[in-house]
């Protein structure tokens, strides 16, 4: 079970992003302030932090720093009542992965989250295997019998995506909010314009297909003997 660590001295709020995230499946540490978080990090392995930033003792901005500075690469959702551009920006500089201003819809949240852990997941594996081929993620090179291709970021982790899930299905929705991001305005059909070059590219890969589930999304499926 992925944990979540939640760092909000608000005690309503703290306990509301609880409920809502172990009903979603999650396991949830908490505490009051970026002190006590450090402590339950040095105590407990946890996937994903959530922060908020006006907390007592330590607080979110100087928080985070610490974190990165231990070596931490843990993805952290930032949460704050500041709404400024400056503010987000320090947070980000920081090392924050993502942000969101109170008053906070926790469903969005939920969405965040798995966004993020999902992000987390793909870089953290940094290569995938199908059959033959391997997409290595930090070069965003697909390999084959000696022949190597570099990719265009977006469609390099398209298909790292889908390929570390074969059979899985993903909706453009999915897709879009995992690479481009949650709040992109980019047209969701684009998905379909990078899923076009990618078959155009590995139509003749003995390993693997990208399969269209017509009015749901796209998949990669592993050839006979892949």
């Amino acid at each position: 079970m992925l944990k979540i660590l939640i760092a909000e001295d608000d005690l309503e709020l703290r306990q509301l992003f609880a409920k809502v995230l172990s009903k979603n499946g999650y396991a949830v540490l908490v505490a009051g302030n970026g002190q006590e978080a450090l402590e339950r990090l040095d105590e407990e392995y946890v996937d994903l932090i959530i922060s908020d930033v006006m907390m007592p003792v330590m607080d979110g901005y100087e928080f985070v720093s610490a974190l990165r500075e231990a070596g931490y690469t843990t993805p952290v959702l930032m949460i704050t009542a500041k709404s400024a551009f400056d503010d987000m920006r320090q947070g980000f500089v920081l090392g924050t992965d993502d942000y969101m201003v109170k008053p906070v819809n926790v469903n969005e949240m939920v969405l965040r989250v798995g966004a993020l852990l999902r992000r987390a997941q793909m870089i953290n594996e940094r290569r995938q295997t199908i059959g033959e081929t391997v997409l290595e993620y930090d070069s965003m090179t697909v390999s084959r019998a000696g022949s190597s291709m570099t990719l265009p970021q977006k469609e390099f982790m398209l298909l790292y995506k889908m390929a570390a899930f074969p059979g899985r299905i993903f909706t453009r929705q999915q897709i879009m909010d995992d690479i481009w991001g949650v709040d992109s305005e980019t047209d969701p059909h684009t998905v379909d314009v990078h899923i076009g070059r990618l078959r155009d590219r590995f139509r003749s890969n003995p390993d693997f297909e990208i399969v269209t589930m017509r009015g749901v999304g796209y998949k990669v499926v592993k050839k006979h003997g892949a």
